[in-house]
């Protein structure tokens, strides 16, 4: 190919700035031509848009050429620059003019419409005298030069959205999108003076305020369907919809009105109350907003999903748009505040649940029919609190991001998690106190918290497996610490791995159930121990033979009834799961007693002794044979002594010369040499 043709394919840069200043000249004349103040004073309204309109047709051009030189020739940023310069200046003259026009224009039409007839009276009863709607009344020219204007305005925002697009690339383009439509914006800001005169009178009655908000959103959101938004789809502005924007604009316009007056009045009243030391005329109110805030978010989502148009309300981008709720996006210190007030709301509503005995000794009913859920035997008290964590959780779900639920959560509801823990707590300390856990009652108390820790945890760990939790735990430390180092100093409070918001509060149940499990194994451990004493005491028994009608010495009886009735007491008031770990504990630590106080000892064992020594733990495995199929399992160095005494001398000769292996070939794997020397040393074999 030759040069000649190769120049004609790819211009040079010299030849593409003098296409661009031709293209960049007639827009600035067109521009000029439109915005001549004899021009707009002499010619009819119809060429002053054809002159916009051509404007804006040319920098569509331009803006092509621009997109066409980029992606061929990197290297001509400077040439780029230089035309962007040029017209970012004929736009910042375009568009305030457009802009200008398209007001004079909606006042011609009467917009916004009067709201006179909404009074407070009329909205608290549902109905006001309907007003004609400006937009779908007018006709003619009239009409058509509002959809002229419209379309113009339209056209420079998708003009502008390419224009960002391209700056942006290799950046974060989706800025570009993330604007509102300034056509639905002109219509929402006269709307919006014009509410906050009703606004003001409102202050002390917010559920007149969402009414008025969402009774003009409802009324005019079928016009953007029906008559603005053919005009946005023949702009070609992609990823808009005009129910939305207007849906959206109307909310922000409340929660700009939220977020300047009634916020600050309430937190004023707050702080206040706080100084009288009264709270509760401010917190009621300031719950009372929420209510209303979160009644209206549901109503307005309602809107936008029955309209078929596609948009994820999942995404917290777009529920921010449409949310009351996202006024504590910006001001996260109120919705501390509000966390605040909500967690002494909840607890003032437990005490008096917590007062009641009863909770604490009726069991739940129907518990087994939760999801994988054994029988805990959880008082009911469990229940009590789960229903107002429950509530906490309900009202976060409407906040617009999981950063601020996530930090909702923590400062609502894990404290609430924590004063249950302490009621636990309390109550197992009363009853250590009293007896020493000696007292039958005592071990009830102390077995129906462990139940209610864990049924509380497993409700807590069922709930982590849910979406809305698991969407939470994403991330979760991270975004958490960012958010709140700002001004709260809460960072050592909800700095936690990531996995459920409730990962710490879950961790802390568990370590409760585990130590009191532990403390009541140890008790009843303790109480054997005192009274075995005299059997351990009693070295002459295991050389004497035993009377025929002999079955188990004697001073192992009561230490056995003593194991077997507190275990009973024990299994019959806790659930199954933790009081496996009640008797798995005793099992070792009896295993350790025996085998400390008998076997290594220095006592000597005939052949009568290791019988009576065999017979005894016989009785003893039968205890534990009510929960396990093979005991002798769970008491291995005593299991394995009784192994090596039953051994002949030959056997257990031939076994400790072969050191630790030959050990564990004979079945004696959980001793040591030196143990099993031991034990060889007590044996004493009759000739």
């Amino acid at each position: 190919m030759s040069s000649h043709s190769n120049r004609h394919i790819f211009p040079s840069s010299k030849e593409t700035a003098l296409k661009l200043d031709t293209l960049v000249g007639d827009i600035e004349d067109a521009v000029s031509s439109a915005m001549n103040k004899n021009l707009r004073k002499h010619s009819s309204t119809q060429s002053v848009e054809e002159n916009r309109l051509l404007a804006i047709e040319r920098l569509g051009h331009t803006e092509d050429v621009l997109i066409s030189v980029r992606k061929a020739h990197p290297q001509w940023a400077s040439l780029v620059s230089a035309v962007d310069h040029r017209i970012d200046r004929a736009l910042a003259t375009l568009r305030p003019q457009a802009i200008a026009d398209h007001r004079s224009l909606l006042a011609s039409l009467g917009w916004p419409p009067p709201l006179s007839t909404l009074t407070s009276s009329n909205l608290d009863a549902g109905k006001s005298t309907e007003v004609p709607n400006p937009l779908f009344t007018m006709k003619g020219l009239l009409k058509h030069q509002y959809c002229e204007n419209f379309l113009s305005l339209c056209h420079l925002q998708e003009l502008q959205s390419r224009r960002k697009s391209r700056q942006l690339d290799g950046h974060n383009r989706k800025l570009a999108l993330q604007q509102p439509l300034w056509a639905i914006e002109e219509l929402v800001n006269p709307i919006s003076i014009a509410c906050q005169r009703h606004f003001s009178k409102w202050i002390d009655k917010p559920e007149f305020i969402f009414a008025l908000v969402y009774k003009i959103t409802r009324d005019y959101v079928d016009t953007m369907d029906e008559l603005l938004q053919p005009l946005v789809d023949e702009a070609r502005l992609v990823g808009y919809s005009c129910r939305e924007e207007w849906i959206s604009a109307m909310v922000a316009s409340s929660v700009t009105y939220l977020a300047k007056e009634i916020f600050p009045t309430y937190v004023a009243e707050l702080d206040g109350e706080s100084i009288n030391g009264a709270r509760s005329k401010a917190r009621i109110s300031w719950l009372h907003l929420v209510d209303l805030m979160i009644a209206f978010d549901l109503r307005i989502q309602s809107l936008v999903t029955h309209s078929g148009i596609s948009l994820s309300l999942q995404e917290d981008s777009n529920l921010k748009k449409i949310s009351s709720l996202s006024v504590f996006c910006d001001r996260p210190d109120w919705l501390d505040i509000w966390a605040e007030i909500e967690l002494n709301d909840t607890l003032e509503k437990l005490k008096p649940e917590v007062d009641d005995e009863r909770n604490w000794t009726t069991k739940i009913e129907g518990e087994a029919l939760l999801s994988g859920f054994e029988s805990y035997k959880s008082p009911v008290v469990s229940s009590v609190f789960l229903k107002h964590l429950l509530l906490v959780v309900d009202r976060c779900r409407s906040l617009p991001n999981t950063l601020l639920r996530s930090r909702f959560l923590k400062l609502a509801g894990g404290p609430t998690i924590q004063q249950y823990l302490n009621c636990l707590l309390l109550r197992c300390q009363e009853a250590e106190g009293l007896t020493a856990l000696t007292d039958d009652n005592a071990l009830i108390k102390v077995a129906n918290s462990v139940n209610a820790a864990h049924y509380f945890e497993s409700v807590l760990r069922e709930w982590c497996e849910d979406t809305f939790f698991l969407e939470l735990g994403l991330d979760h430390s991270d975004q958490l610490r960012i958010g709140i180092s700002d001004n709260s100093g809460l960072e050592g409070q909800i700095d936690g791995p990531v996995g459920c918001v409730f990962h710490e509060e879950i961790e802390r149940l568990e370590d409760f159930r585990k130590e009191w499990v532990e403390k009541i194994s140890v008790v009843v451990l303790r109480g054997f121990d005192a009274r075995c004493r005299e059997y351990m005491k009693n070295r002459r028994q295991w050389q004497e033979k035993c009377e025929e009608s002999w079955t188990i010495s004697k001073n192992l009886v009561g230490a056995l009834d003593y194991l077997q009735g507190k275990t009973a007491v024990v299994e019959e008031n806790m659930n199954q799961i933790d009081f496996v770990g009640v008797w798995r504990s005793l099992a070792v630590g009896v295993d350790r007693l025996l085998f400390n106080g008998i076997l290594m000892s220095n006592v000597k064992f005939h052949d009568a002794g290791v019988e009576r020594f065999n017979c005894d733990l016989e009785i003893l495995f039968g205890v534990f044979r009510a929960w396990c199929l093979r005991p002798e399992a769970f008491f291995p160095k005593t299991s394995d002594g009784l192994k090596l005494l039953k051994m002949s001398e030959k056997q257990l000769r031939d076994t400790l010369s072969g050191g630790g292996k030959r050990m564990k070939e004979n079945g004696i794997i959980h001793l040591t040499v030196v143990e099993a020397e031991k034990i060889q040393n007590s044996r004493v074999f009759m000739s």
